[in-house]
């Protein structure tokens, strides 16, 4: 029964990972260039059980108590509960959103940009950009935008009409200005998320230019669906409150053998 009351609390554990990765996901359904997370739930390895005291066994190679297999009888596997495993990023592809803004870009197919941030080279699918008045592009929080040297990216003031090409190329003037920082990995295991769409590398991945194409004048939504993640939210919620009432007929079941079966008259 103890055993029960672990498995049955440790489902409720998974659940409640995620419970609060969908209700990260339904947060950002609007956040341009965001890719909603899953949890991955795996098995403690199950327990085998044998019959207790019970080593006779019938079978063609006994004879006169000899038994290729002396061990109790297989009752079965008796499993032990779940346990997140890992919190894993979807990385399909957002619906396009054409804004008409020749700063906003969107990735079709493979891709970040490099931005610079106080904690170093960040990655993000938000294109979400702007100018400030020295010309310098940055992105909605500010952080400025890098080119393919790592360097800031700078508009000169008399450029009006801004270019921007599929593989990032900046274009003012009738003349190439920059180009956009646009990068991928071998794995796309090889960024983990930071808060903020923004992305950072894992020790020893190495960056190369990206596949994936840039479009100006679009951004790239979300890949989070509302309906699908309050479907999923709803089928959690049955799923946590089944595991609730198995932790109640344990602590139920546990209590009369306690207070009823053991008792000493």
């Amino acid at each position: 029964m103890w055993r029960g009351l672990y498995t049955a609390a440790t489902g409720m554990i998974s659940e409640q990972n995620r419970t609060a990765v969908i209700a990260n996901n339904l947060a950002n359904a609007n956040t341009t260039g965001y890719k909603r997370d899953r949890a991955i739930d795996e098995e403690f390895n199950p327990m085998l059980i044998r019959r207790i005291n019970d080593t006779k066994k019938i079978a063609v190679t006994d004879f006169k108590e000899f038994s290729l297999d002396r061990r109790a009888p297989v009752v079965g596997t008796l499993g032990l509960g779940s346990y997140t495993a890992e919190i894993a990023t979807d990385a399909a592809q957002g619906n396009m959103m054409t804004t008409g803004n020749p700063l906003d870009v969107a990735i079709s197919g493979n891709g970040y940009f490099e931005v610079q941030t106080p904690q170093g080279i960040r990655y993000t699918r938000n294109g979400n950009f702007y100018r400030q008045q020295d010309g310098t592009i940055v992105t909605s929080l500010g952080q400025p935008v890098l080119d393919t040297r790592g360097r800031r990216i700078q508009i000169p003031q008399d450029v009006v009409d801004v270019i921007i090409g599929s593989k990032g190329e900046i274009y003012g003037g009738g003349e190439q200005i920059g180009q956009l920082g646009f990068v991928e990995f071998d794995d796309r295991r090889a960024v983990l998320k930071q808060g903020d769409s923004l992305y950072f590398a894992q020790e020893g991945a190495q960056p190369r230019p990206a596949t994936g194409e840039i479009y100006q004048g679009i951004l790239e939504r979300s890949n989070s669906n509302v309906v699908n993640e309050m479907v999923e939210l709803i089928n959690n919620h049955r799923v946590y409150e089944a595991n609730s009432k198995a932790v109640t007929s344990q602590d139920t079941l546990l209590d009369h053998a306690v207070n009823e079966v053991g008792r000493v008259s």
